[in-house]
């Protein structure tokens, strides 16, 4: 699923995060259903629920903090938060400024969004949200890339015409083509890209990323963690499960 973020290396933060009174856990709040900000005020979605789940497992006490999506792995790295949990996939790139849990949600597609199902891709600029996995596929495989901050104006950028279509994360695109009337539809043409998502970590912070993927196996080992996955507000009965991998060591 979703992003790649090449960010510079900023001087970690020394000592385990889980030895303070509370973790925060950083999201973005804008990206349901993994995570977005309810009526409430509060932090939402897949990702709430199963952050809570993970730290309740782990004997933490936890708190929410959001942060932008471009500047989220230099504000974990500057000690604003204690761990990203916000869709992040896991690349080769990102594992060279930060360390990663094992991953909570398996690869998952991405998807173009367009104003007509014939949407000619090499036609015009096809926009992605800045520094995702989407957005260097884009620029890596022959087509015009134009980068907005919010996955919000990517789609907007193809409502008004600025961009023939946008490469996201499937599931975020899914619900906003069911929900455009037929403005806007998903093109048969998919990609696999990114490696899974996972958990986000300083790398001094060995010893919390250790309680928080003894947690994680545990929700794989009990199916906890498929059920949640595939609960209809979040990515439904079809989504990719770790079914029976995810049972391996238990």
């Amino acid at each position: 699923m979703k992003r790649l973020l090449l960010a510079t290396a900023l001087v970690g933060i020394s000592g385990a995060a889980f030895a303070q009174d509370v973790v925060r856990l950083g999201t973005e709040g804008a990206y349901p259903p993994y995570n977005f900000i309810n009526d409430a005020g509060e932090v939402a979605g897949f990702e709430r629920e199963f952050g809570d789940e993970l730290c309740k497992r782990a004997g933490l006490t936890c708190e929410w903090v959001t942060n932008e999506w471009d500047s989220i792995i230099p504000n974990l790295q500057s000690g604003n938060y204690d761990v990203i949990i916000a869709g992040m996939s896991i690349t080769d790139e990102r594992e060279e400024v930060i360390d990663f849990s094992q991953g909570y949600l398996p690869p998952a597609s991405s998807a173009y969004l367009a104003a007509a199902a014939d949407a000619d891709l090499m036609s015009g600029p096809v926009a992605a949200q800045t520094s995702t996995i989407q957005a260097a596929f884009v620029a890596e495989n022959g087509m015009q890339l134009v980068e907005y901050a919010t996955p919000e104006e990517t789609v907007a950028a193809v409502k008004n015409g600025e961009a023939v279509a946008v490469l996201a994360d499937k599931d975020y695109l899914v619900p906003i083509a069911a929900e455009s009337g037929g403005a806007l539809v998903l093109l048969e043409k998919e990609e696999s890209i990114g490696g899974g998502v996972g958990l986000g970590f300083r790398d001094s912070d060995d010893d919390l990323r250790g309680k928080f993927d003894v947690a994680i196996k545990s929700m794989k080992c009990d199916g906890t963690l498929d059920a949640m996955i595939t609960k209809a507000e979040y990515f439904g009965p079809e989504a990719k499960t770790w079914g029976d991998a995810g049972k391996e060591g238990c």
